[in-house]
């Protein structure tokens, strides 16, 4: 069992102190942290919390998950190591580059056009 436990469906107002309050009422709580979205500072709705010793974080999951905090009810489970695509995010499809990687334009004919000028040019034929 790990020390390090995972908290989620927190309120949007829920602190990082809140967490550590409750926490603290079943054992040592080493940290309690609530992730926040990075553009809004806004909360994220879960958080990690990492306890003095595995038979605490045991006991923090066996007492708090179900519980209410601030009206909701927060699932308390052991922290699991990050899986999935990565720093890409889109399995399966190359890294976006932005343009940055495409050849070079073909010279001589233009491109692109307005769809009204094709149309003119069909009537008159």
């Amino acid at each position: 069992m790990a020390k390090k436990l995972f908290v989620g469906n927190l309120s949007y107002g829920t602190s990082d102190s809140d967490l550590r309050e409750l926490f603290s009422t079943v054992g040592t709580c080493v940290s309690a942290t609530v992730l926040t979205d990075r553009v809004t500072s806004r909360s994220r709705g879960f958080g990690f919390v990492e306890m003095g010793s595995d038979d605490e974080a045991e006991r923090a999951i066996a007492q708090l998950n179900g519980n209410e905090l601030q009206g909701r009810k927060i699932s308390v489970s052991e922290a699991r190591e990050r899986t999935g695509p990565g720093p890409n995010r889109n399995p399966g499809y190359p890294p976006r580059s932005f343009g940055r990687d495409l050849p070079p334009r073909a010279q001589g004919r233009k491109s692109g056009g307005s769809r009204r000028g094709l149309r003119a040019k069909k009537r008159s034929l």
